[in-house]
């Protein structure tokens, strides 16, 4: 299963099929006169734009006569998203300008009698012109209804959105999976730290207390201060100790490769993990007694603040 980011961008057309005129009587009409009697009835273009949200928040911008469809245009989102603010536009296209539909003898016959039922009632009042009537003809043309063409154009964007997505969620497993293969590093980098730490720390405790016996002249014996020394470094290496720490970041990191080859949504779970990682490296870098601890520590966070700003915008 794919894993979806919330942010993409989708358009789709949807035309509507051109209707043919009246058949000519004229048994020599050719092919040609016939296809000049299809009137375009034009189109709906969608737009879709989505960028990341906790939840599903749609908004539509579409013009009037496409109201009564917002509810099956929600139904259509809902059904294809779970996560995202996504915004739907939504216009009528025109009609190829130059695509002038040949006047239908019904067209002209009632124009006819329209003009002269008003000559009659006002004989003052002028006679249509061709363009007045080339243009009645052309808002007259039936075309089919705009509402299943307007669903079908919502379905095409919502098909290029999800393949969007999908695309730019690929880029995002990419990317996570580049920062966990860096976490994972750095964790095998820390393992070995610990015990160093301890080492030098347990050679100047043994110094300090040398140090200290030769202060005193001998008050103490040697064996004391070596145990004591001893009881301080193992006290120390409880302290510093993050193998707990660093255990359970690999399990977290194991966690989200898991998620990551699964799909699906998976957003809000790895947001939680992320979480859980910043907090494993913050103990970590308060733990750590080494330089080269808190180097790593420092790059882990770096590594996981990158990761909790893609992991934002996955579905």
């Amino acid at each position: 299963m794919s894993v979806y980011s919330m942010t993409g961008f989708a358009s789709a057309v949807a035309s509507v099929p051109e209707h043919s005129g009246e058949a000519s009587d004229d048994a020599d009409s050719s092919s040609t006169a016939r296809s000049a009697n299809k009137t375009p009835g034009g189109g709906v273009g969608a737009e879709l734009r989505s960028v990341n949200s906790r939840f599903l928040d749609l908004s539509f911008k579409i013009s009037d006569e496409f109201r009564a469809l917002e509810p099956a245009l929600r139904d259509l989102l809902t059904a294809s998203f779970r996560r995202g603010k996504i915004e739907l536009k939504m216009q009528p296209q025109r009609a190829v300008e130059s695509a002038w539909p040949l006047p239908q003898p019904d067209q002209l016959h009632s124009l006819a009698r329209l003009e002269g039922m008003v000559q009659n009632w006002l004989p003052k009042a002028a006679p249509l012109s061709v363009n007045e009537v080339m243009n009645w003809c052309r808002t007259a043309a039936p075309i089919a209804k705009l509402e299943e063409v307007a669903l079908d154009a919502a379905r095409q964007a919502i098909e290029g959105l999800l393949e969007a997505r999908q695309r730019e969620g690929k880029r995002l497993v990419a990317i996570l999976m580049d920062r966990v293969n860096g976490l994972k590093a750095l964790a095998e980098q820390a393992t070995p730290l610990v015990p160093q730490a301890v080492q030098r720390q347990q050679e100047r405790f043994v110094q300090k207390y040398k140090e200290a016996l030769d202060a005193v002249g001998g008050g103490v014996t040697p064996e004391a201060a070596q145990e004591r020394a001893l009881n301080e470094a193992a006290a120390y290496a409880l302290r510093i100790d993050v193998d707990e720490e660093l255990q359970r970041l690999k399990a977290h990191l194991d966690e989200i490769t898991r998620l990551l080859k699964k799909g699906g949504e998976v957003g809000k779970r790895l947001d939680f993990l992320i979480q859980e990682l910043h907090r494993e490296a913050n103990t970590l870098g308060s733990k750590a007694a080494a330089l080269e601890l808190t180097q790593v520590s420092v790059e882990m966070k770096v590594l996981i603040e990158q990761m909790r700003e893609q992991v934002q915008n996955l579905e």
